[in-house]
């Protein structure tokens, strides 16, 4: 779950992202607009208007979610008339993994399949920077992170090859003085692999 708030650019507005649908369309009761899947009537997200009245945001972008905003959209989305209830997933979306092996993408010049440590578990990421190898330590946002650009990383397939995250950049990280060549941010050995990056 992904929630965003800006009040000066959409107004008093709490826009609440769980997945995507194919045919969408939306049913509005009172202060919310659930959005959902018009065949598989799966939800995709809601809108909490007025969102102030029901719960304290202090964000602009994308909001930091902890148990008490979560429960206060749970609140929100039940005083409107609706059943259903909203989890999230509070573990880092920014981790440090480790790069356990690098392949050559069969369909593609520039495209590499590698293997990634993130602590918990091993990720597939196909990654197209040109200095990424073996025995790295990298940053990599997990599916679910929001990148600064807005970007929303999700399980995808590049070339026919499925691929959960995404290995980051510097730049892409939005972080100072990040260098302009192409090339994923490389980390020194006192970073441990799953560990939150500090954004």
């Amino acid at each position: 779950m992904n929630v965003f708030y800006n009040q000066e650019g959409i107004g008093d507005t709490l826009i609440i992202m769980l997945t995507d649908v194919e045919q969408r369309t939306y049913e509005r009761k009172g202060d919310v607009a659930r959005i959902y899947d018009e065949n598989s009537k799966q939800t995709a997200g809601y809108n909490l208007f007025n969102a102030s009245k029901y719960v304290q945001i202090d964000a602009n972008g994308v909001v930091p979610l902890n148990e008490e905003i979560v429960a206060a959209i749970n609140k929100a989305l039940a005083a409107n008339g609706f059943n259903e209830t909203v989890t999230a997933d509070f573990s880092p979306k920014f981790v440090v993994g480790y790069v356990k092996e690098k392949v050559a993408h069969q369909d593609s010049d520039h495209l590499s399949i590698c293997q990634v440590d993130v602590g918990e578990e091993t990720l597939q990421i196909v990654c197209g920077a040109p200095n990424i190898e073996q025995g790295q330590k990298v940053v990599v946002a997990k599916v679910g992170a929001v990148m600064p650009s807005g970007l929303i990383i999700k399980d995808a397939a590049l070339r026919g090859v499925a691929s959960s995250g995404m290995i980051c950049s510097a730049r892409e990280l939005g972080l100072p003085n990040a260098p302009q060549k192409k090339g994923i941010l490389v980390l020194n050995d006192e970073y441990e692999v799953g560990q939150a990056f500090p954004m």
